[in-house]
């Protein structure tokens, strides 16, 4: 069986709401169903809700005085280890709105810098969630010209 497209990605933070507040005020995402896990935890989507889709981005929640369920279900993590991306660079998604979303940008605060690649006709913006992981915000060139 060949390797389909990204499903999804997951964040481990001990900051739920700042992840909720950034993934669905500044990405856009809405937060849908999620199984009952033994431990705190989001599913966003985009969209596409459940069940046609697993969600976008998985929040899962450190919850440092009862770890016991994360543990059991995805293993354990050193709670200094959770900022940043580690060894992967960046999470890309093709977008369109390029006015719209500098304007969430600026109005939420977060810093973004940005790109244009002429021979992919590409615009990328490149911000940080709370968790300091990166996200690439791919545009067609010509959104970029326009605004």
């Amino acid at each position: 069986m060949p390797i389909g497209k990204l499903d999804h990605y997951s964040i481990r933070t001990l900051d739920v709401e700042a992840s909720r507040r950034f993934y669905t005020e500044v990405m856009g995402f809405t937060v849908g169903f999620r199984p009952a896990f033994k431990f705190p935890g989001l599913w966003l989507y985009n969209d596409r809700p459940y069940p046609e889709s697993n969600g976008v981005v998985h929040i899962v929640g450190v919850d440092p005085s009862n770890p016991q369920g994360l543990k059991e279900y995805l293993g354990d993590r050193d709670l200094n280890s959770l900022k940043g991306t580690g060894t992967v660079d960046h999470m890309a998604f093709a977008a369109t709105g390029l006015a719209e979303m500098r304007g969430r940008l600026q109005r939420n605060k977060i810093p973004f810098r940005e790109r244009t690649v002429p021979t992919l006709g590409l615009h990328q913006v490149f911000i940080e969630d709370p968790s300091n992981v990166t996200i690439e915000l791919n545009y067609a060139a010509a959104e970029a010209q326009e605004a």
